[in-house]
């Protein structure tokens, strides 16, 4: 009897009704410098031909292994992905993305050099030569101020103990604000080089398009971000009492934010949310403007704002 053998690393991506984009990202894996992976590619019932051309490519390469299924959500597709894995690492591509030629060596290098149970490189719109070795806490700050690397799980490597641990939410849009903080919070050390070996491709069908045009703010998609955020912080600060300060911090940065864009850009249908931010806003100003943390611009908004 044949044991099967243990990739070093599991690529997972989900792919719908990308026909005229899933090649490119399928590709950029098939042409990776590290050879030894495994690329999970699960159609997330398309009704265009992703999944068709994903079946050519993995007749064509037996590393790929293709999973039919039926419409869900983005986490219940990737939960599909992860019940297949085999790779002692995993990582995750979006079928709208590519990566560069060393983007899984990149990672596995620099995960294995450094004993990370977490390696994460930079992207084409985030660059920085900046290595960093980071304990868990130190991770998740620099997460939250999203300058060198943000919550989306592509350009992210993980061991197989964190990997086993790892489910997405089942519902809503946006998994990778609900999941990503819990990951590196397990995390014993987080390994951090800024050169870009991935590239996200930005545009209106995109499902984090809001983040770069803010005119699609909606308010179902604050509510999500939200809720996220509130049980972010109860969880975090439990989890780690001596940064709640900085956790809270983030919140009340994120909700300042976000009551700046609706007044600026006239946003409607937001207005329960606004009322709801505002109000938490002014009732923790005092707690926010003693914030270290604090930016110039942020202070300007809350004098204007509240």
């Amino acid at each position: 009897m044949s044991v099967e053998r243990t990739p070093k690393i599991s690529v997972i991506m989900l792919t719908y009704n990308r026909e005229n984009l899933v090649s490119r990202a399928i590709e950029s894996i098939l042409a990776q410098t590290e050879t030894d992976f495994e690329f999970i590619i699960v159609d997330n019932g398309s009704s265009d031909r992703s999944g068709i051309i994903a079946d050519t490519y993995a007749a064509k390469d037996s590393r790929i292994k293709v999973i039919h299924r039926e419409r869900g959500n983005i986490g219940s597709g990737r939960n599909t992905g992860l019940d297949a894995v085999r790779g002692s690492y995993v990582t995750f591509i979006d079928d709208d993305d590519w990566a560069e030629k060393d983007f899984l060596e990149f990672l596995y290098n620099l995960a294995v050099e450094n004993d990370a149970d977490v390696a994460i490189c930079g992207a084409a719109d985030k660059v920085f030569q900046e290595k960093k070795i980071m304990n868990a806490a130190e991770a998740l700050i620099e997460l939250m101020w999203r300058k060198k690397y943000n919550m989306a799980f592509p350009t992210k490597l993980f061991c197989r103990r964190l990997a086993d641990t790892l489910r997405f939410p089942e519902e809503g849009a946006y998994d990778d604000i609900a999941l990503m903080y819990r990951l590196l919070a397990e995390a014993n050390k987080v390994a951090y080089h800024g050169l870009p070996k991935y590239t996200f491709y930005r545009h209106e069908g995109n499902n984090s398009a809001w983040t770069t045009n803010h005119s699609l703010l909606n308010a179902e998609t604050l509510d999500e971000y939200l809720h996220a955020y509130r049980v972010r912080t109860v969880w975090l600060s439990e989890k780690f009492p001596d940064h709640a300060n900085a956790f809270r911090y983030f919140e009340w940065s994120f909700m300042i934010s976000m009551v700046e864009k609706i007044h600026r850009l006239q946003l409607s249908g937001c207005e329960k949310q606004l009322a709801y931010m505002t109000q938490e806003l002014k009732k923790h100003k005092k707690e926010f403007l003693s914030s270290p943390e604090l930016l110039d611009f942020e202070k300007e908004w809350i004098g204007v704002f509240l």
